[in-house]
């Protein structure tokens, strides 16, 4: 019996060969065995996958995929892990010294599972997931166009996009696109947690001018602030998007004074 999808959790499976092939490919690291899937479905990805890492672990939310799983792959390396992904706690699987994450991510976790990947102690090599187009131009967003998950995201990893995949090519299709967003864990993050935490004030109104949003979040006078942006170089009617990651450090390290 075929199994259906399950709109609650956002099941779109993607079938073509080729592009699986180049996910799985986008996902390789060279002397790295072993790779934590996500939400693996009807195991068409992690098919892809076999032919690039020797292990595969996989973590199913949905019980019937996750018990069918193991008779997709007899004889493959393959441990399957029956859970939620924002509730398990990575740090307690057996994952190797290198590991990469890779994953069809459904568009209402897809903030939640980068977060928690570049927070964990044991960070992966790599994390490769198939996300909605529209949300990994954001995560990789550059200057003018920022958002605070494009800056929270680039403070902790290489962030860099990957081929789109048309809606067509998913079963049922979607809304939308897709495309591959791939990120590479920094060994440090480039700017302060306080940075970032100025940075979720400033975007409190993104299409607002940024003086006007530090006004109200950290109740100080105009006149203050605007000194403050002279002072560092800043125009007067810049908004959240325009100022790049260490622009936010230069600025809390003034403010907090």
């Amino acid at each position: 019996m075929a199994l259906k999808n399950k709109k609650s959790l956002g099941q779109n499976w993607l079938k073509n060969r080729d592009i699986l092939l180049d996910i799985a490919d986008s996902a390789s690291v060279e002397d790295t065995e072993t790779v934590l899937e996500i939400g693996p479905g009807l195991g068409t990805l992690t098919s892809a996958l076999f032919k690039f890492f020797d292990k595969v672990i996989s973590v199913e939310l949905d019980d019937r995929l996750a018990e069918n799983l193991p008779k997709s792959f007899p004889g493959k390396n393959l441990q399957v892990v029956h859970d939620d992904v924002l509730k398990l706690d990575i740090d307690t699987l057996e994952l190797p010294e290198k590991y990469v994450v890779a994953g069809n991510i459904p568009y209402y976790i897809t903030s939640p599972i980068i977060d928690k990947f570049l927070h964990v102690k044991h960070k992966p090599q790599k994390i490769v997931f198939l996300v909605q187009k529209e949300v990994a131009e954001r995560v990789a967003a550059g200057k003018g166009e920022h958002t605070i998950l494009s800056l929270a995201a680039q403070n902790l990893a290489e962030v860099s996009l990957g081929p789109v995949v048309l809606r067509e090519f998913f079963t049922p299709p979607p809304k939308v696109d897709s495309q591959v967003i791939i990120l590479e864990p920094r060994e440090e993050a480039q700017v302060s947690d306080k940075a970032i935490t100025l940075a979720k004030l400033g975007f409190s109104s993104p299409r607002k001018k940024l003086i006007s949003n530090l006004v109200v979040a950290l109740r100080k006078p105009k006149e203050e602030l605007e000194k403050i942006f002279v002072e560092q170089g800043l125009d007067l009617n810049v908004r959240p998007a325009d100022l790049e990651l260490q622009d936010w450090e230069k600025l809390v390290q003034v403010i907090a004074k």
